[in-house]
């Protein structure tokens, strides 16, 4: 079995954070939400459990960090190209999401753009050319 990656995320405003990541593409997965948390699929092995922060600190005794003044992780996933990239970018920018927080990456054979969600988690989406970064790795070694 392919290993899963859940990333809990506390929102605000649970409906708000749905839609959201609906509108960029997540499905919500009824079977693991409730009124205080929405599973949200975004692929076959990676989910995001938007949690409001009653729920949130159910896992943890630390404080929950404003993510629009402070960082604690980047999430980044892979796209199948540049133009995935900007079309995700785009969506979020479309569901009331703030883009490009950090610079546009651009190497040729990688690309990459990132936007925040309504709670100001930031997320990389990133396309690479996988056999022309092996061939610059080769050429430089």
């Amino acid at each position: 079995m392919a290993k899963l990656i859940f990333v809990n995320l506390p929102v605000s405003d649970l409906a708000r954070s749905t839609a959201f990541y609906e509108a960029i593409g997540a499905t919500r997965n009824p079977q693991f939400s409730d009124d205080t948390a929405s599973c949200m699929v975004i692929s076959d092995t990676i989910y995001t459990m938007l949690l409001t922060h009653d729920k949130f600190r159910q896992f943890t005794p630390k404080k929950i960090v404003d993510a629009r003044t402070s960082s604690e992780v980047l999430i980044c996933l892979s796209a199948d190209s540049r133009a995935a990239v900007d079309e995700t970018v785009n969506k979020a920018k479309a569901a009331g999401g703030t883009i490009d927080p950090g610079p546009q990456q651009d190497y040729g054979f990688m690309y990459g753009r990132s936007f925040e969600d309504p709670d100001g988690h930031i997320w990389e989406v990133m396309w690479m050319d996988v056999e022309a970064a092996m061939k610059a790795q080769t050429a430089t070694a």
